[in-house]
């Protein structure tokens, strides 16, 4: 009776333990307990919804596409810092959308980075933009334009990564500098991408639970940021945010929680194995990295661009990971994406 008893409890138990690593559904927009729709979707062939915003020239009378592709805890909203007089000058068309499970869009239980490239893919073709286009990613965003130089090489008038999101297991890396770049992050940090990649489906339990701390990007801490960044997030938070809360309005998990899983998690490729999809120097590939980036290291992005020679690599000296919102940075970025001028390197 006793060992009956024991065994009652210990499947109550496992199964408690089981419901509290089980992430909540999610409130989709549109349906009666979820958030209003209030910005134009369009419908993708698997039946989900992709959110997007139009900025810039009217693309029928636009030279430059651009679709860019937001980051972490950010959403369509975020349109990439480049001036009106830029977008007026060269005719820039300017296409954001919230990625899978952010904002207005509908998530995808098996978002990767193939899917992110294929939704850009078949946003490009329902708005009719062209048979090329540029594409922009930032920070996270970064793993979007990688599945784009992999799997939508054909449809890229040239790509930009802007303090992209590294994945410390890429076969690539050399083990010693993987670990020792992976040692000067965070603690919490190294704990989250670490489950995120051996074991994706307790990274919703880890990071809900409150014994420990779980993850200094969603809890916002300081020590992730340098005083650059610092001084740069002062005056932004005395502006109005048009994104407010939509970025996780769905729910954490299929945002911020499956953009951890799918950056960190196993990749279909290596990124430093990609052949370069301009052989003619018809478009150019970019990074621009700041030096001082506590988020995305430096180390790893000067390797990868040693392994790609092909891509044109930008370092700025007293960068952080935010550098690109200091005033005349965007449009530099966008005229090096554009028109080609050489990267500055440190």
């Amino acid at each position: 009776m006793l060992f009956r008893a024991a065994a009652v409890l210990l499947i109550v138990l496992l199964g408690l333990a089981y419901q509290s690593i089980q992430p909540p559904p999610p409130k989709l927009c549109g349906s009666p307990d979820g958030p209003p729709i209030t910005s134009p979707r369009i419908q993708l062939k698997d039946g989900r919804h992709l959110a997007y915003k139009e900025a810039g020239t009217p693309k029928e009378k636009a030279k430059y596409q651009i679709i860019t592709a937001h980051g972490f805890g950010s959403t369509k909203e975020f349109v990439f810092p480049v001036s009106q007089a830029l977008v007026e000058e060269l005719g820039i068309y300017l296409l954001s959308f919230d990625r899978a499970g952010y904002g207005e869009s509908d998530p995808n239980p098996k978002r990767s980075v193939k899917s992110e490239a294929m939704d850009i893919e078949e946003l490009a073709d329902q708005l009719e933009i062209g048979p090329k286009f540029y594409v922009l990613g930032i920070s996270m965003g970064g793993y979007t334009i990688w599945g784009c130089l992999r799997y939508i090489p054909h449809r890229l008038a040239g790509a930009g990564l802007v303090v992209p999101v590294i994945n410390y297991w890429w076969p690539s890396f050399p083990a010693e500098l993987s670990k020792e770049v992976y040692g000067k992050i965070l603690v919490t940090e190294q704990w989250s991408h670490w489950i995120a990649h051996h074991f994706p489906s307790l990274l919703y339990g880890w990071l809900t639970q409150k014994w420990f701390p779980s993850s200094a990007i969603i809890g916002g801490h300081p020590d992730l940021f340098p005083e650059e960044d610092k001084e740069i997030f002062k005056k932004i938070q005395a502006m109005p945010n048009p994104a407010g809360d939509k970025p996780t309005q769905q729910g954490v998990h299929e945002s911020l929680h499956r953009d951890l899983m799918v950056a960190f998690g196993k990749w279909e490729f290596d990124p430093m194995n990609l052949s370069n999809p301009f052989p003619h120097n018809e478009g150019s590939v970019h990074i621009w990295q700041g030096y001082k980036d506590r988020l995305c290291q430096v180390e790893l992005q000067r390797y990868v661009s040693k392994k790609l020679p092909w891509i044109r690599y930008h370092e700025e000296p007293n960068g952080g990971h935010v550098f690109m919102l200091l005033d005349g940075y965007g449009d530099k970025i966008i005229k090096e994406l554009l028109l080609g001028e050489k990267p500055s390197v440190m």
